[in-house]
Protein backbone atom coordinates (compact mmCIF):
# COMPACT_ATOMS: atom_id res chain seq x y z
CA UNK A 1 0.00 0.00 0.00
CA UNK A 2 1.36 3.60 -1.33
CA UNK A 3 2.08 5.67 1.24
CA UNK A 4 2.54 3.67 4.35
CA UNK A 5 3.11 4.91 7.50
CA UNK A 6 4.73 1.96 9.57
CA UNK A 7 7.66 0.04 8.59
CA UNK A 8 7.38 -1.98 5.32
CA UNK A 9 8.82 -5.14 7.52
CA UNK A 10 6.11 -5.08 9.59
CA UNK A 11 3.21 -5.66 6.84
CA UNK A 12 5.11 -8.90 5.56
CA UNK A 13 5.62 -9.60 9.11
CA UNK A 14 1.52 -9.74 9.61
CA UNK A 15 0.89 -10.92 6.46
CA UNK A 16 2.94 -13.99 6.99
CA UNK A 17 1.88 -14.74 10.55
CA UNK A 18 -2.06 -14.27 9.90
CA UNK A 19 -1.29 -17.12 7.26
CA UNK A 20 0.89 -19.27 10.04
CA UNK A 21 -1.73 -18.52 12.40
CA UNK A 22 -4.49 -19.63 9.75
CA UNK A 23 -2.87 -23.09 8.71
CA UNK A 24 -1.58 -21.95 4.99
CA UNK A 25 0.87 -23.84 3.36
CA UNK A 26 4.52 -22.98 4.26
CA UNK A 27 5.12 -21.93 0.69
CA UNK A 28 1.97 -19.13 0.97
CA UNK A 29 3.96 -18.30 4.17
CA UNK A 30 7.30 -17.69 2.47
CA UNK A 31 5.72 -15.88 0.07
CA UNK A 32 4.16 -13.51 2.37
CA UNK A 33 7.14 -12.54 3.23
CA UNK A 34 8.22 -11.91 -0.49
CA UNK A 35 5.29 -11.03 -1.67
CA UNK A 36 5.54 -7.45 -1.93
CA UNK A 37 9.66 -7.53 -3.22
CA UNK A 38 9.43 -7.48 -6.80
CA UNK A 39 6.63 -4.49 -6.61
CA UNK A 40 8.74 -2.38 -4.26
CA UNK A 41 12.04 -2.59 -5.25
CA UNK A 42 12.48 -0.71 -8.09
CA UNK A 43 14.54 1.80 -6.52
CA UNK A 44 16.92 -0.41 -4.70
CA UNK A 45 20.73 -1.32 -5.74
CA UNK A 46 19.56 -4.62 -6.62
CA UNK A 47 15.68 -5.00 -6.98
CA UNK A 48 13.88 -8.20 -6.55
CA UNK A 49 13.25 -10.44 -9.53
CA UNK A 50 10.99 -13.06 -10.63
CA UNK A 51 14.64 -15.24 -11.27
CA UNK A 52 16.05 -14.03 -7.81
CA UNK A 53 13.60 -15.61 -6.08
CA UNK A 54 13.25 -18.64 -7.80
CA UNK A 55 16.92 -19.08 -7.84
CA UNK A 56 16.83 -18.37 -3.68
CA UNK A 57 13.73 -19.38 -2.51
CA UNK A 58 12.19 -21.91 -5.32
CA UNK A 59 9.88 -21.97 -8.02
CA UNK A 60 6.62 -22.43 -5.78
CA UNK A 61 7.39 -19.55 -3.38
CA UNK A 62 8.33 -17.43 -6.46
CA UNK A 63 5.48 -18.39 -8.57
CA UNK A 64 2.66 -17.73 -5.59
CA UNK A 65 4.75 -14.24 -5.32
CA UNK A 66 4.51 -13.74 -9.17
CA UNK A 67 0.40 -14.67 -8.99
CA UNK A 68 -0.28 -12.23 -6.29
CA UNK A 69 2.28 -9.47 -8.00
CA UNK A 70 0.69 -6.10 -9.84
CA UNK A 71 1.94 -5.04 -13.31
CA UNK A 72 3.43 -1.75 -12.04
CA UNK A 73 3.88 -1.33 -15.82
CA UNK A 74 -0.10 -0.60 -15.70
CA UNK A 75 -2.05 2.73 -14.75
CA UNK A 76 -2.93 1.97 -10.54
CA UNK A 77 -7.04 1.72 -11.15
CA UNK A 78 -6.23 -0.83 -14.01
CA UNK A 79 -4.18 -3.01 -11.82
CA UNK A 80 -7.14 -2.41 -9.08
CA UNK A 81 -9.62 -3.34 -11.62
CA UNK A 82 -7.53 -6.94 -12.36
CA UNK A 83 -6.99 -7.68 -8.71
CA UNK A 84 -10.98 -7.54 -8.71
CA UNK A 85 -11.09 -9.77 -11.78
CA UNK A 86 -8.19 -12.13 -11.10
CA UNK A 87 -8.95 -13.06 -7.69
CA UNK A 88 -11.82 -16.18 -8.34
CA UNK A 89 -8.97 -17.51 -10.49
CA UNK A 90 -6.09 -17.69 -8.11
CA UNK A 91 -4.76 -20.84 -6.78
CA UNK A 92 -5.61 -21.18 -3.32
CA UNK A 93 -2.60 -20.66 -1.54
CA UNK A 94 -2.86 -17.11 -3.50
CA UNK A 95 -6.30 -17.03 -2.56
CA UNK A 96 -5.02 -17.22 1.15
CA UNK A 97 -1.91 -15.22 0.30
CA UNK A 98 -3.96 -11.81 -1.21
CA UNK A 99 -6.81 -12.21 1.76
CA UNK A 100 -3.73 -12.01 4.36
CA UNK A 101 -2.91 -8.95 2.28
CA UNK A 102 -6.29 -7.90 2.42
CA UNK A 103 -6.56 -8.25 6.20
CA UNK A 104 -2.95 -6.04 6.84
CA UNK A 105 -3.90 -3.61 4.46
CA UNK A 106 -6.76 -2.18 6.45
CA UNK A 107 -5.71 -2.41 9.46
CA UNK A 108 -2.60 -0.11 8.57
CA UNK A 109 -5.22 2.46 7.34
CA UNK A 110 -6.67 2.06 10.94
CA UNK A 111 -3.73 2.34 13.16
CA UNK A 112 -1.10 4.28 10.47
CA UNK A 113 -3.41 5.81 8.01
CA UNK A 114 -0.95 6.90 5.14
CA UNK A 115 0.24 10.48 5.24
CA UNK A 116 -1.93 12.83 3.05
CA UNK A 117 -4.72 10.37 2.09
CA UNK A 118 -8.07 12.14 2.72
CA UNK A 119 -10.78 10.24 4.53
CA UNK A 120 -12.49 9.47 1.48
CA UNK A 121 -9.71 7.50 -0.06
CA UNK A 122 -8.95 5.45 3.26
CA UNK A 123 -12.81 4.32 3.06
CA UNK A 124 -12.70 3.61 -1.15
CA UNK A 125 -9.45 1.53 -0.52
CA UNK A 126 -11.15 -0.62 2.62
CA UNK A 127 -14.16 -0.68 -0.37
CA UNK A 128 -11.87 -1.81 -2.54
CA UNK A 129 -10.11 -4.80 -0.36
CA UNK A 130 -13.61 -5.71 0.00
CA UNK A 131 -14.22 -6.20 -3.18
CA UNK A 132 -10.91 -8.27 -3.95
CA UNK A 133 -11.41 -10.43 -1.31
CA UNK A 134 -14.75 -11.22 -2.94
CA UNK A 135 -13.19 -13.66 -5.16
CA UNK A 136 -10.95 -14.88 -2.79
CA UNK A 137 -13.29 -16.54 -0.11
CA UNK A 138 -14.34 -20.56 0.21
CA UNK A 139 -10.80 -21.52 0.46
CA UNK A 140 -9.45 -20.94 4.08
CA UNK A 141 -12.95 -19.95 6.95
CA UNK A 142 -10.62 -18.74 9.45
CA UNK A 143 -9.51 -16.24 6.79
CA UNK A 144 -12.90 -15.27 5.68
CA UNK A 145 -13.85 -14.68 9.07
CA UNK A 146 -10.82 -12.39 10.21
CA UNK A 147 -11.19 -10.49 6.86
CA UNK A 148 -14.91 -10.21 7.45
CA UNK A 149 -13.93 -9.09 11.27
CA UNK A 150 -11.41 -6.69 10.00
CA UNK A 151 -13.06 -5.34 7.17
CA UNK A 152 -16.28 -4.15 9.53
CA UNK A 153 -14.01 -3.14 12.41
CA UNK A 154 -11.47 -0.80 9.89
CA UNK A 155 -15.09 0.59 8.62
CA UNK A 156 -16.45 1.05 12.01
CA UNK A 157 -13.25 3.24 13.22
CA UNK A 158 -13.21 5.16 9.78
CA UNK A 159 -16.65 6.14 10.45
CA UNK A 160 -16.03 7.31 13.89
CA UNK A 161 -13.02 9.36 12.38
CA UNK A 162 -15.54 11.10 10.06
Amino acid sequence: MEGRCEPYVNHVLEVAQILAEHGAPEDAILAGLLHDTVEDSDDDPEPITHDRLVAEFGAAVAGLVAEVTDDKSLPKEARKALQVRHAPQASDAAKMLKLADKISNPRGIRDHPPAGWPHGRLVEYVGWAGRVAVGLRGVNPGLDALFDETYREVLARLTQRA
